[in-house]
């Protein structure tokens, strides 16, 4: 439920109606040489949205860690998720108030409400291993995804439905835009109740209070020796960079693209809610296209594959015309098609490459760098889109090399023998 809560941060705010927003209300507050002031630095109105995003998911590549140990540690993790939760439903609320000229504004509470988000879900997923057992956790945890994209899914229709009729009922577009905003943070705060009450602490008498300086220290200090650690064994490690450039370009693709649309191809928010709606129902089926795919070719090919997908996405979008609806959606659904299978994949190949016993160590790593690879991205788009005057065509195929290199390093990693040198089991297709 708690996926169901916060995924309409990701669907609604992120995917279509903040970055568009933003970037117009910096464009009409825009001085004579067509930048605008963020506290005395000038920059492109276009890199704005771009900038704040890379700015919040710094912050959570150093907060994560300490979110990580201290909910470990502290026995309080209920608490801290409803602290985050709330702090993130509430920052996303403020979004209503920006207008005008508070486009710093409008910047500053993403940053809050994303650093929140990130670290509500480093918590959440922490409670796994105390409401499911062993056998369980790959169908709780399924559950939940598919619950979320659900939920995300319904919201964003009743947005559209919003936005398309906002003449009907007295509204403006960007007061439209300000309250299917808002609508989120409401949406998270109020079904964020149902795991608040229904979750417990389990305390096991090992926890003494405080514990929270000893937990910062604890996070870094085990940061540090898995990535010494990964040092034994070069084939996850070579794998591990490839998933980092490869993600950063899907992570950039999917926060940008209504923004690209917009900027670009001059469509309106009704195509880009639409196309996106299309996209989080097809991702489904494109999961389970590349699992069956994966079956018969391996993991490894069908992902290298769905490489080859992403780098002409890219390559194609900058020829896409403006105006074409048609061809932004057919493009939407080759994204869709890749999308979930693409990181489904790279989840389970990458546990076979890890040594047993060290699963939590490994996959907490793993999720470090899919943030930071979302900061990558974000800022080589927001770099490319402020050295070129906010030509999106360019920074969009900027995007192709993470794709191109991310599929060199996997080909180049030896999948069996990075699982052998894990101790584990070669399956009969890698």
């Amino acid at each position: 439920m708690y996926d169901w809560a916060n995924s309409v941060f990701t669907t609604s705010v992120i995917t279509v109606f903040l970055g568009p927003y933003l970037t117009t209300l910096a464009e009409a507050n825009a001085g004579g040489d067509g930048r605008v002031s963020v506290f005395g630095w000038m920059i492109e109105p276009t890199a704005l949205y771009p900038y704040a995003t890379s700015l919040s998911v710094l912050i959570q590549l150093v907060l994560l860690p300490m979110v990580g140990a201290i909910a470990d540690n502290s026995g309080r993790k209920r608490e801290m998720l409803g602290v985050l939760a709330y702090l993130g439903a509430f920052a996303t609320m403020g979004l209503y108030f920006v207008q005008g000229d508070r486009y710093l504004l409008g910047a500053g509470l993403f940053v809050l409400a994303n650093v929140a988000f990130g670290a509500s879900i480093v918590v959440a997923n922490s409670f796994l291993p105390d409401i499911s057992a062993e056998d369980e956790r790959d169908a709780v945890s399924s559950r939940g995804w598919a619950t979320g994209y659900l939920g995300g899914a319904l919201l964003l229709t009743l947005n559209l439905a919003l936005f398309l009729g906002h003449e009907s009922f007295g509204l403006d577009s960007g007061h439209a835009v300000r309250i299917c905003m808002v609508s989120v943070g409401v949406w998270w705060a109020v079904f964020t109740v149902i795991p608040l009450v229904g979750l417990r602490n389990r305390r096991d008498g090992s926890t003494a209070a405080p514990t929270r300086p000893i937990s910062v220290g604890r996070s870094f200090a085990q940061l540090w020796h898995t990535l010494k650690g990964l040092r034994a064994y070069p084939g996850t490690l070579l794998f591990l960079v490839a998933y980092i450039l490869f993600n950063d370009g899907i992570q950039t693709v999917i926060g940008f693209s209504a923004t690209f649309a917009d900027q670009a191809l001059e469509l309106d928010q009704t195509v880009q809610i639409g196309t996106i709606l299309m996209v989080q129902f097809v991702a489904f089926g494109g999961a389970l296209l590349l699992g069956a795919i994966a079956r018969r070719t391996g993991a490894k090919r069908a992902i290298l594959g769905s490489l080859v997908v992403w780098t002409v996405v890219v390559g194609v979008a900058p020829l896409l015309q403006a105006g074409s609806a048609t061809q932004f959606f057919l493009l939407g659904f080759f994204i869709a098609i890749v999308l979930g299978g693409t990181q489904a994949l790279s989840r389970s190949l990458f546990s076979q490459l890890i040594p047993k016993g060290k699963e939590a160590e490994y996959f907490g790593l793993y999720e470090i760098s899919d943030k930071g690879s979302a900061f990558l991205g974000s800022l080589t788009l927001g770099i490319v889109l402020d050295a070129t005057g906010g030509e999106y065509r360019v920074a969009i195929l900027s995007l192709s090399v993470f794709f191109v290199l991310g599929f060199v390093l996997l080909l180049l990693t030896n999948v069996p023998a990075a699982i052998r040198a894990a101790g584990n089991r070669v399956p009969e297709r890698v």
